[in-house]
């Protein structure tokens, strides 16, 4: 099966490609020039960069239209916790994945692991929807919600 880059990527093309088991959003790239460091290998903000553009794309496809009508919130990275676990190198073709685990009232938290063969590096980030003017949290859509759990099998925390 040829890979498709840069456009989201079917169960059936998640597993083709190795994957263990198919999540809501993968999608696949391959590593350039302008993300290698002086030692020859992805710098490590390029993770951070594919980790976003992800979810972006994540957003736009599966959360932006629950909001529709309604007061649109800002959609803010709270914390993310980020392991390197084997380096990349030009070249290489990565598939970026993303799924949510868990939410609550106004608040989730997100999966996102790259692949290229094997594993290289997880993200696991807490996200948070706040008003437009930021002050305070901004309550998850009970569309969304259910779609946490029907798209994602995420958890529910109360």
């Amino acid at each position: 099966m040829d890979l498709r880059y840069l456009t989201p990527l079917s169960p059936d093309e998640q597993r083709a490609q190795g994957l263990p088991t198919p999540v809501p959003m993968a999608m696949a790239d391959r590593v350039r020039f302008s993300e290698i460091d002086i030692l020859q290998h992805v710098n490590n903000k390029a993770y951070l960069d594919w980790f976003e553009a992800l979810r972006v794309e994540y957003y736009n496809s599966f959360f932006r239209h629950h909001f529709e009508g309604l007061d649109q919130p800002r959609h803010v990275v709270r914390n993310a916790d980020i392991h390197y676990i084997k380096e990349m190198v030009i070249g290489e073709t990565y598939i970026t994945t993303a799924r949510v685990l868990s939410f609550r009232r106004t608040s989730y938290v997100i999966e996102q692991q790259i692949w290229s063969g094997d594993l290289r590096a997880t993200m696991q980030g807490v996200m948070v929807f706040r008003t437009a003017d930021g002050t305070e949290g901004y309550p998850i859509p009970d569309s969304l919600r259910q779609q946490f759990i029907d798209l994602d099998r995420a958890t529910e925390i109360r």
